[in-house]
């Protein structure tokens, strides 16, 4: 790499206010012993880069920080003590960038879990850039037929795959409510499909473009009005099972509401008001409320089976894609809610 090359440019996330996201010339990184410098293909936009960028967020960010944290690309170098990559390989990278390996999550294999944990994109630079540090630990294999474009999508992919499949409890002709069409929502709900439930996706009026995705793409039941009759129209007890991808109280006191007795609630949206009503119907109802965050390894290789296989299907929720000198553009579109997903192309 010529001295002319040890710059790049990247998307950065540079104070905790509004609207602090621009590009900036960062240095190439160097990369350990243990890890790999990855030449970015594709990125893709997260809700939670938009949420830097509006300042709305409510995790810690190590300022400055390149954002980004849904990648593919290939390996361009790898460090001294790497055995299983090579230069070319086409990869994506999963999102726990530092974690404590003697942690007794990391040891049970459950370091998403690590409370030291740092992801790319918040706690350490991430991928809106041509390169990027990677822990070998934190790679997967590409195959072949799977495009790079379409694999830098199976982070929240394995987000939905633990919403609803690992901390959900879905038999084949369930009922089950997703609330909220974003990607992660949506993405729950051709999960909860692929089980066999029956599932109706809860929106808003401005959500009508990503309601009919579901409807059309995933064969889901669009509800803008009417969530309650939907809900008990079969016994009157409600659904088995709810996806709480919204995140706001109104959504938890509703899955609280049509969810049947001793059904299941998977929260998976973020939001930090307080509740403001009482969660008496939870024990009354004998409910399993149940928190999920992130994915680990397993998750992500059946993920990309069901990518590569063509069972999961995310072309619908891809609404374009955007160079990086174009990351502005393609952010404003995204939060518009005229597309679910943009993705970058360094």
């Amino acid at each position: 790499m010529s001295q002319t090359e040890m710059t790049q440019t990247a998307v950065v996330n540079y104070a905790p206010e509004a609207n602090s996201v621009e590009l900036q010339d960062i240095p190439i990184p160097d990369f350990g012993a243990d890890e790999v410098l990855l030449e970015v293909s594709a990125v893709g936009v997260c809700g939670s880069d938009l949420h830097q960028w509006t300042a709305d967020h409510s995790w810690p960010v190590n300022y400055p920080v390149v954002l980004g944290h849904e990648f593919a690309g290939t390996v361009y170098k790898t460090g001294s003590l790497i055995k299983n990559w090579s230069e070319g390989d086409r990869v994506v990278s999963e999102t726990a960038a530092v974690i404590d390996l003697d942690n007794p999550m990391s040891r049970e294999g459950r370091y998403n879990l690590d409370p030291t944990r740092k992801g790319f994109g918040y706690g350490v630079n991430g991928a809106m850039t041509r390169f990027v540090r990677v822990p070998a630990r934190c790679l997967h294999r590409v195959p072949d037929r799977l495009p790079l474009e379409r694999a830098a999508l199976t982070e929240p992919c394995c987000v939905a795959f633990n919403a609803v499949v690992m901390n959900g409890e879905i038999q084949p002709g369930d009922r089950v409510v997703v609330f909220g069409p974003g990607p992660i929502g949506l993405l729950c709900a051709a999960m909860a499909r692929l089980q066999g439930a029956e599932v109706a996706v809860v929106g808003l009026e401005r959500d009508k473009g990503r309601l009919e995705i579901a409807e059309r793409f995933y064969g889901c039941q669009p509800i803008i009005d009417g969530l309650d009759e939907w809900a008990m129209e079969t016994d009157g007890l409600g659904v088995n099972g709810v996806v709480d991808a919204a995140g706001v109280s109104i959504t938890l006191k509703k899955s609280l509401d049509i969810v049947r007795p001793g059904g299941w609630i998977s929260k998976v949206g973020w939001g930090p008001q307080p509740l403001g009503f009482s969660l008496d119907p939870l024990v009354q109802k004998n409910i399993r409320l149940q928190g999920s965050f992130s994915h680990n390894w397993p998750i992500w290789e059946r993920v990309i089976r069901l990518l590569t296989t063509g069972q999961l299907n995310i072309e619908p929720i891809i609404g374009g894609t955007w160079s990086l000198n174009e990351w502005h553009t393609a952010f404003k579109i995204m939060h518009s809610g005229e597309i679910v997903k943009a993705v970058l192309t360094p």
